[in-house]
């Protein structure tokens, strides 16, 4: 199926690994100009040189910001200029007991998960409504309803993107920019090895273990791989998804228990 991505220009917060690197590397394949990012200048050039690696002829860049930063991200803004793609999934998560999460805690998980898509969803924006076409996509999670007690301050972030998203959305009316939500399950990222505790040769046991007793309602039962969520963003991404505005849709492996 051609995606009908060609030509277009899309911008990945958070994406030199795990889900948003297999964004990246997807939209590439599809003939899409690709800017990717990550915290540091080697993690983006190493990033690059995978993609360059294995896709000739790839049309990537990247650029480095760290996203607690908002000098670094009107940095970022000024630097990469107008984009058709915005796919906002930089994001930290660390598992740790409610009565121990600091203040500044809150407000760090706030500034990264939240504030980056905010600040960078009001850059673009304008300039997708001017083209009357645009792209935007919240990369949040099963946990934004699913809120994990062992990380409430994670989960509080992954609603307020359900929030936003759908408000930002509520702007496009009678637009051809689209705004929404790709809900996650447990990937199978770095970040989640380790929490997981995945070690090489011992994936059947750990992954067993984990979804029955912290994911028991997963109807897949295992960890989803990065593509398989890349898959669903990048069609959202493209013009072939222009009916589908303001929603969350779930990529979870069927861990959230509703119909809706």
């Amino acid at each position: 199926m051609d995606l009908e991505l060609k030509g277009k220009r899309a911008f990945i917060s958070g994406s030199t690994k795990g889900i948003g690197f297999a964004i990246a590397k997807t939209l590439v394949k599809e003939g899409a100009e690709v800017i990717i990012n990550g915290r540091s200048k080697s993690t983006v050039d190493d990033a690059l040189k995978r993609i360059k690696e294995t896709i000739n002829d790839a049309e990537v860049t990247g650029v480095a910001c760290d996203f607690s930063s908002p000098e670094e991200v009107k940095s970022l803004i000024e630097n990469v200029g107008e984009v058709d793609i915005l796919i906002n999934n930089v994001g930290i998560f660390e598992p740790k007991p409610f009565e121990e999460i600091a203040d500044d805690e809150w407000q760090k998980f706030y500034d990264i998960n939240v504030m980056s898509g905010v600040r960078l969803s009001r850059a673009f924006l304008p300039a997708m409504k001017r083209k009357n076409w645009g792209r935007i996509i919240f990369i949040s999670s099963e946990s934004s309803i699913n809120i994990p007690v062992e990380m409430v301050h994670y989960g509080m972030t992954k609603t307020a993107q359900l929030a936003i998203s759908r408000g930002i959305a509520e702007t496009t009316k009678g637009t051809n920019v689209t705004v929404n939500s790709v809900l996650p399950g447990p990937t199978l990222s770095e970040g989640v090895k380790e929490f997981a505790g995945v070690e090489e040769g011992k994936r059947d046991e750990v992954e067993k273990q984990f979804f029955k007793t912290e994911r028991p309602t997963s109807l897949l039962q295992r960890f989803t791989d990065p593509q398989e969520v890349a898959n669903m963003v990048v069609y959202v991404a493209s013009p072939l998804s222009s009916a589908t505005n303001g929603a969350a849709l779930r990529a979870d492996g069927g861990a959230v228990k509703t119909a809706f």
